[in-house]
């Protein structure tokens, strides 16, 4: 007989279009859903199938329950797959009441009426799209999915589809307004969050006539639970010492998937989550995020853990040592570049060998786009990369037989302006990096030699 305090965890792996009805049909049965990205390779499915232990896949070939599958609580309503700077995936745990505070606050502050209706063209494995569906599902506003973002499918939504809202990310937002301005217009709101919007973004979209609402949140708050700088109702926002912002409320996380420790070290036990991002308050009282979680490289609003990436690309034979981190770019917001120590200097790996070296481990999102060849990456006592990275050009010397200028190679250095005091904890973190006043892993290009896939 099923335990009534359990459901089972029904991992989902199809395009959008597919998946929207499967998982309203596994909400509708009181399961909750594990949604995989369906275009990541086998190695990278069957790693979070190992590690967070649903009880069933639902796939091209239909459902099938899974052996060693672990239910979830009654009150779960999805698992929704983040990073750490530990490379390790995460498992959020959401609940259903969460979902249901989430969609009425939701619909409150943007004025959703009987009029309105959703499109999602986000991920749905990424919490940003699956809160769009859940939304939905908790109040009865249509929705309509596309399998990808498209500008010109976007564009033309409201007249198609009568679409009024949708959410985008920064990157996203650019390639419409690019395609079609006047597009923008015809959307009662959008909504931008994943990464903050650069000014004159902001500034290109409102002469476009468009109305944008910024969300900020996270994998662990059902997405964003503050707009415009004001929490959403029954959320609960305040800064830390240092400015770490705090959230509280029904749409926080009920923890980590099978990871106490974890949630122990974010999720405090006054229901207080410590994001490790940094804020401030405006004069209205506002709340603006002045920085972004440390280490993890936000890429067109998706998280990507260098970590991760590393462990990856040191597995080619030509590379001797490699660190990742994120370098601003105008379209992306960020983009993964990899510092590459070459096994033998005359014949460094190119940029287009390196990705497709990692295309069977790795998503597209988690790919390098830049190369910069390093003489050396220097590391912590524990082995890790220092932080704070910032590749200089060493004194000019004879450039290695066959190694092209732009492979000139540069020293990995650490900058030398830390964040006093270091970067707080944040979700998918012990805590320690902020023990240790670890500045942000974050690296500026000075001079190097770059090689940027297309």
């Amino acid at each position: 007989m099923p335990d009534p305090d359990q459901a089972a965890l029904v991992a989902v792996r199809l395009p959008p279009t597919s998946a929207q009805p499967a998982i309203r049909a596994c909400w509708d049965a009181g399961e909750a859903v594990l949604v995989l990205d369906p275009s990541a390779p086998p190695a990278e499915v069957d790693h979070l199938l190992d590690r967070l232990r649903p009880t069933a896949l639902l796939d091209a070939s239909g459902r099938r329950e899974l052996p060693g599958g672990e239910p979830v609580d009654a009150g779960v309503a999805a698992v929704v797959v983040t990073s750490g700077t530990t490379g390790e995936p995460k498992g959020v745990e959401l609940t259903r009441a969460g979902l249901v505070a989430s969609g009425v606050a939701y619909s409150q502050a943007l004025g959703a009426g009987p009029g309105d209706r959703w499109l999602c063209c986000l991920p749905l494995h990424h919490v940003a799209g699956l809160g769009i569906v859940a939304r939905s599902w908790s109040t009865g506003t249509p929705v309509t999915v596309h399998d990808r973002f498209d500008p010109v499918a976007v564009a033309a939504a409201p007249d198609t589809a009568s679409t009024t809202i949708v959410s985008l990310v920064p990157t996203t937002l650019r390639r419409l307004l690019h395609h079609d301005a006047a597009a923008a217009s015809r959307y009662r709101r959008i909504v931008v969050g994943g990464a903050p919007t650069p000014t004159d973004l902001r500034e290109r979209a409102g002469a476009a006539g468009a109305v944008l609402v910024d969300a900020y949140g996270l994998s662990e708050t059902w997405g964003g639970c503050v707009l415009d700088g004001s929490p959403l109702p029954h959320v609960e926002a305040r800064l830390a010492a240092g400015g770490e912002i705090l959230l509280r409320g029904p749409m926080v996380m009920r923890g980590y998937r099978l990871d106490p420790e974890g949630t122990a070290a974010v999720l405090d036990p006054d229901g207080w989550l410590h994001t490790g991002d940094l804020g401030v308050r405006d004069p209205d009282g506002r709340l603006r995020v002045v920085d972004r979680r440390r280490e993890i490289v936000v890429t067109g609003g998706v998280n990507v853990s260098p970590t991760e990436v590393e462990g990856v690309l040191a597995g080619h034979p030509r590379v001797a040592d490699v660190a990742v981190a994120g370098a601003p770019d105008p379209d992306w917001g960020e983009r993964v570049v990899a510092y590459v120590v070459p096994s033998d200097p005359a014949a460094p790996p190119a940029l287009a060998e390196l990705r497709a070296f990692a295309a069977d481990r790795l998503s597209a999102p988690k790919l390098p786009r830049q190369v910069v060849l390093v003489d050396e990456v220097p590391r912590s006592g524990g082995g890790r990369p220092s932080a704070g990275c910032s590749p200089r050009p060493r004194r000019p010397a004879p450039e290695p037989a066959g190694v092209p200028d732009r492979h000139r190679r540069r020293r990995f250095r650490p900058s030398p302006r830390p964040r006093p005091g270091g970067p707080p904890s944040r979700p998918g973190t012990s805590g320690a990096g902020r023990r240790r006043g670890r500045p942000p892993r974050r690296c500026r290009l000075r001079g190097a030699g770059r090689c940027t896939a297309g």
